[in-house]
């Protein structure tokens, strides 16, 4: 698990979002889910996933030289340790703060609103 966040970078992320699909990968599986043209080169792949388990979000099982990945952090675990570092570091910890520039930023529906209002209702009954 990771100690403090390590914010990913936007490649790491997308690497990512595929081993939290597949749950475990080869490096030529994550390749295969890739559904941007043209494909990164194997080797960046390759390098960015040893990146990623230095940075303590994946392990690895050697078959031989092959060597198979799986996240170690869920992608829930991830967006809310994402989101508290967010909220600390951007909006010096105020969550009213993220709220009123999501809700006056973005061209929110009033269903999304509703939906909102919803979540903060529900999230009080617990």
């Amino acid at each position: 698990m990771m100690s403090g966040l390590q914010v990913l970078t936007p490649l790491e992320l997308k690497i990512m979002n595929v081993l939290w699909e597949l749950k475990k990968a080869f490096v030529k599986d994550v390749l295969n889910k890739w559904d941007e043209k043209p494909l990164p080169a194997y080797n960046t792949i390759s390098t960015k996933i040893r990146v990623l388990e230095k940075k303590g979000v994946i392990k690895h099982k050697a078959y031989g030289n092959t060597h198979e990945y799986f996240p170690i952090i869920s992608k829930e675990e991830y967006q809310k340790l994402f989101l508290k570092n967010t909220v600390d570091k951007l909006f010096n910890g105020s969550v009213n703060s993220l709220i009123n520039s999501v809700v006056s930023s973005e061209n929110l529906s009033m269903r999304e609103l509703d939906e909102i209002k919803l979540l903060i209702k529900n999230s009080g009954d617990k």
